[in-house]
């Protein structure tokens, strides 16, 4: 009986741990597998060639870039110059560590202000739920525009300061009605016998909800932590001092206005650094926390997303 049951699920030709093929669906043909095997091939190539370029530009030597006539394709004369003078305490230095801090006090105050809130429209029963429900669902189509929330945050104090980087995009109606549709998902008995075992709300959102949703959350911490950490529109908004720019806007200033950072342009005057070496570092910089990241919460986005959304 187990070499049956063993057979059928694993089929003839076939991994153990694949799970068995639907009976309507056809069986892939050698053709369609290397035309699939090729396209995502072709796909990997385009995203990570541009990357390899990038890196093995910010580790190539003044002369390397200078005898290749720009971007480097081949590595040679490995040198890790540019990112010892980047992290040396200047200001690219002091940009990472803003944009750093940043990203983390802005995503745990998003995901508290949106994990409240979506629970709270979860409960249908609750105060006032339709009526806040629509309020949200309308500023997703009408916005006031750009001069009266300048000018709102200005009135309320919040220019040159960090706040104006966190609080003006600090919640995501999407990711709310995301986390509310998932929250709707759960099983409304458990949530009933907590509330009979005198469980108050925020002891079965903490305890219960939260933990039946890591994958969702998962996923909505990642969204607005590389959405915190890629901003630059707020600060070059909201901020005059130059001290206070993220890691995002020193990129933009290097790479398209071509403007040195502070304390490195003597160095690539002198001929000790390529201006091109330093504009790939820095972009390596503000795309190395992403990529780092990103693989750990990729098991969450099929459950977290798909489910959020069809159990809403």
């Amino acid at each position: 009986m187990t070499a049956v049951i063993d057979k059928t699920v694993r089929g003839p030709g076939r991994w153990a741990s694949a799970p068995p093929r639907p009976g309507w669906e056809e069986e892939p043909s050698k053709a369609g597998l290397a035309g699939k095997g090729l396209v995502l091939t072709l796909a990997c190539l385009g995203i990570l060639f541009p990357l390899w370029i990038v890196v093995v530009t910010s580790l190539s030597s003044r002369k390397t870039i200078d005898a290749a006539g720009g971007l480097v394709m081949v590595p040679k004369d490995i040198t890790f110059i540019a990112y010892k003078e980047l992290l040396s305490g200047g200001q690219v230095t002091r940009a990472a560590v803003i944009s750093v801090l940043v990203t983390l006090v802005g995503t745990l105050f998003s995901m508290g202000v949106s994990v409240l809130c979506a629970y709270g429209l979860s409960r249908t029963g609750s105060l006032g739920h339709r009526w806040i429900l629509m309020m949200l669902l309308a500023t997703m189509f009408f916005s006031a525009g750009l001069i009266p929330t300048y000018l709102l945050v200005q009135t309320l104090g919040l220019t040159d300061s960090y706040w104006a980087l966190i609080l003006p995009s600090a919640v995501s109606v999407f990711n709310i009605l995301v986390l509310r549709g998932f929250f709707m998902g759960i099983s409304p008995e458990l949530i009933d016998s907590a509330r009979i075992d005198g469980a108050g709300d925020l002891r079965i959102l903490w305890q219960i909800v939260m933990p039946l949703s890591r994958a969702v959350i998962a996923v909505i911490t990642l969204f607005y932590a590389v959405g915190y950490w890629s901003a630059w529109f707020n600060a070059s908004l909201y901020l005059n001092d130059q001290d206070m720019m993220p890691l995002q806007n020193v990129m933009i200033q290097l790479v398209q206005k071509q403007e040195a950072p502070v304390g490195l342009g003597q160095a690539i005057k002198t001929g000790q650094l390529s201006g091109l070496a330093v504009q790939m570092a820095v972009m390596v910089m503000a795309l190395l926390p992403v990529a780092v990241l990103s693989p750990f919460v990729q098991k969450h986005f099929k459950k977290g997303m798909l489910t959020g959304a069809v159990k809403g």
